[in-house]
């Protein structure tokens, strides 16, 4: 263990190993948008929201459903601010869509150059109309790629010259692709899943092929990576984000742990808030960390799991699971048993 109640890192990456299995022998994968319109919905303004807020926007997620879900624009932000969450929305929706149901022009890769451009393209385009970037040529607008060179980032990290992007961005796309290949061919990867996918992430930021909106647009390709590959997409939340700066300048050093850990707690959240619950049904049983919520911590499911208070049974694996059901059932239970023991006045 890492800290006091902190699981290793190793348990992580074990944990996230165990979800994907079941989810995908127990419930059969991911479910499509069509299929799980508010499940995609859910992890949709959450990702809009944090994903744009780790780039400086200070929308609240209330506004950002509001703005998504009703077109309304609330409050007294500044138009690029609302244009931002718009592009990325969208952009979301767009990989979200494409990663499960591709349509007809898809060649069957895991990832194109043309849909890397077309994320960004869709991501900045709306920014980019009210405020476009300073020092942009006539050739750098959104989906094209830069033609500046960009000075060193903290940790001294810098992205190579602008003529190489292009050549580097195709590179970075082949191998992409042949990851890919080896995930589904079960070959050794030489590092942890996520810490392949980690790498893939960080040496697209590397190449840094926009002038601007980098950061949104590579959260979007690993997203379109990970759904292709049948995993749950990822929200880095803007409560994380020094976390997440100091994991990619250690990636930036070739260290791929604190961000393969990263993404593996973002899959796992995902996993467990929206997907695995919502699929399950609220009769299907699931693993207690998929039930957790504001009424329940997972100690206190898994201590009246253990007391025979909620209906719940413990598998070969150790694991105990529960339904939405259930859980409902022990919460008017618990209610009940406080109001019938609490002190006449």
């Amino acid at each position: 263990m890492v800290g006091r109640g902190r699981p290793s890192r190793t348990h992580v990456y074990e944990r996230l190993d165990a979800a994907l299995t079941e989810l995908n022998q127990r419930y059969g994968g991911l479910p499509t948008p069509r299929e799980a319109r508010a499940i995609w919905a859910d992890i949709w303004h959450q990702e809009a929201h944090h994903s744009t807020a780790l780039e400086g926007n200070t929308l609240v997620l209330r506004q950002v459903q509001a703005l998504l879900d009703q077109g309304r624009a609330v409050g007294a932000r500044p138009l690029k601010e609302y244009n931002e969450v718009l592009g990325y929305a969208d952009a979301a929706r767009w990989v979200y869509g494409q990663a499960l149901e591709p349509g007809d022009w898809h060649d069957g890769r895991l990832l194109t150059i043309a849909e890397v451009r077309q994320i960004h393209h869709m991501a900045m385009t709306p920014v980019w109309d009210v405020a476009p970037h300073s020092e942009a040529t006539g050739s750098e607008r959104p989906g094209s790629f830069r033609e500046h060179d960009i000075h060193p980032f903290p940790g001294r990290m810098t992205p190579p010259s602008w003529p190489l992007v292009a050549a580097q961005v195709e590179n970075w796309v082949e191998t992409a692709c042949g990851a890919g290949d080896n995930i589904h061919s079960g070959d050794d990867l030489g590092r942890p899943l996520v810490e392949e996918l980690a790498r893939l992430h960080n040496e697209f930021e590397r190449v840094h092929p926009f002038l601007d909106g980098n950061g949104r647009t590579g959260r979007l390709v690993l997203n379109l990576i990970l759904v292709r590959l049948g995993y749950p997409p990822v929200v880095i939340f803007k409560r994380q984000r020094d976390a997440y700066l100091v994991a990619m300048q250690r990636a930036d050093r070739d260290d791929y742990g604190a961000l393969g850990e990263l993404i593996a707690r973002a899959m796992y959240d995902n996993l467990n808030r929206f997907i695995v619950p919502n699929v399950a049904g609220p009769a299907g049983l699931v693993p207690l960390a998929a039930l957790v919520e504001q009424r329940f911590t997972l100690p206190a499911l898994r201590q009246a799991a253990q007391r025979g208070r909620l209906d719940a049974v413990q598998g070969g694996d150790g694991i105990w699971r529960s339904s939405r059901k259930a859980v409902d059932a022990y919460s008017v239970a618990r209610h009940s048993r406080r109001r019938n023991t609490a002190p006449s006045e």
